[in-house]
């Protein structure tokens, strides 16, 4: 997961849905018979028969809105793999299963999910009295009617929300893409998918979080919701009360924060420190944008202009999203201003090469000093001083 943080008045920033049938489980008649069920019931939902769809349901599950909550989400495969099976007495059951699901032009592989499935065997047919997430994290589908709006590189997602304020999301996505292919390259699909849900609290339960956690965040990027952690796909998350603060400037950052971090996550691996991954995502957000460096890194500008100049590169540890407001900030303003540098003095390809050079390294340890010395030519040490001179002199201190 990644995201980037805004100061009260400026920005609160950053930090995902999809996927016919699956093959027949491994066991016995039961596990087969679930596993057709399941398969009918996923053939049903990718084409929109709820009849059939209906047709696999009992009891409470008839009543469940999931069916009619997906009609506008533009599904390209949808599949469930039973993983786990067991009697929970009276020919009743609790399933669980692996769904898989892409969205059409957007995935090029489905993402997953875990589902749990309440079983009830009745005139010698299995059928699904309640399906749910297995985790605490939700589906998005989960949380209401899902409204659809396509932009010319973007699908926004929506729930509880007019569509008038899903064609903005789809706007400022539309403008990122294009901003974040200037900073990054043509290497990646160059399409985005933004969920919005209802509220911080429905932000955070796509999530799994307790929402105190993302109160400050205006959006963030994720691999997968609720899912493996394996992600073929990114989605970018907004929390509409912290997103709908800021103004046009800090929107349409943040919206290239986030959508860099799609860009960017097949060159994102254990070895890249966050000082890298969120600054260049900073650096691709206000490019362009004409703030200056201290309208942009306020905090951090206090700091040095105070006398409190950084000593090192800021940690993974500094961009926790329960630190204080001001030494995240802090954090990010700092991994911005290292990227900003190496853009300014070496040059676009050269901050570029340094981030794929330190995401293709074997470890954490000595990635950063390895890029550096072979793209620019610099110590590690050195490259740390120039960036506190360059602090000084940006942000006032001389």
């Amino acid at each position: 997961m990644a995201g980037r943080r805004y100061g009260a008045g400026a920005a609160a920033l950053c930090l995902a849905l999809l996927a016919g049938c699956g093959a027949p489980a491994r066991g016995g008649s039961e596990e087969r018979a679930v596993q057709q069920l399941l398969d009918v019931r996923a053939r049903a939902l990718l084409d929109r028969d709820e009849r059939a769809y209906r047709g696999t349901e009992e009891g409470p599950a008839r009543e469940d809105p999931e069916f009619g909550n997906l009609a506008e989400v533009p599904l390209t495969s949808w599949t469930y793999r039973l993983t786990r099976l067991e009697s929970t007495g009276s020919g009743r059951a609790r399933a669980r299963a692996e769904l898989g699901y892409r969205l059409r032009g957007y995935d090029r592989a489905p993402l997953t999910a875990t589902r749990t499935l309440d079983l009830r065997r009745h005139g010698g047919r299995w059928y699904v009295t309640g399906e749910r997430s297995a985790g605490p994290a939700r589906q998005f589908w989960e949380q209401g009617a899902v409204d659809a709006v396509r932009g010319t590189r973007s699908l926004v997602l929506g729930v509880g929300q007019s569509g008038a304020r899903l064609r903005e999301f789809a706007r400022l996505a539309d403008a990122a893409v294009p901003r974040v292919t200037r900073a990054w390259g043509s290497g990646w699909r160059q399409r985005v998918v933004v969920l919005v849900p209802r509220s911080l609290a429905d932000m955070a339960g796509l999530l799994g979080a307790d929402p105190s956690a993302y109160r400050g965040i205006a959006a963030v990027t994720t691999g997968e919701v609720g899912g493996t952690g394996r992600a073929p796909a990114d989605r970018v998350i907004v929390n509409p009360e912290a997103f709908g603060l800021l103004g046009e400037v800090g929107r349409q950052v943040v919206m290239t924060h986030e959508t860099t971090h799609v860009a960017t996550r097949t060159r994102t691996t254990a070895s890249t420190p966050l000082w890298l991954s969120e600054g260049f995502a900073d650096w691709a957000g206000y490019r362009g944008t004409g703030r200056s460096a201290p309208e942009a890194a306020p905090e951090l500008t206090r700091a040095v202009r105070e006398g409190r100049l950084p000593r090192a590169l800021p940690a993974d540890a500094d961009f926790g999203f329960g630190r204080e407001a001001g030494a995240l900030a802090e954090a990010y303003e700092g991994g911005w201003l290292a990227c900003r540098l190496i853009a300014e003095r070496w040059g676009l390809a050269e901050l570029r090469d340094v981030y794929r050079a330190v995401g293709a390294h074997a470890g954490r340890e000595g990635a950063v000093a390895a890029a550096l010395d072979s793209v620019l030519g610099v110590r590690e040490g050195e490259f740390t001083r120039q960036w506190q001179r360059y602090l000084r002199q940006e942000l006032g201190g001389e």
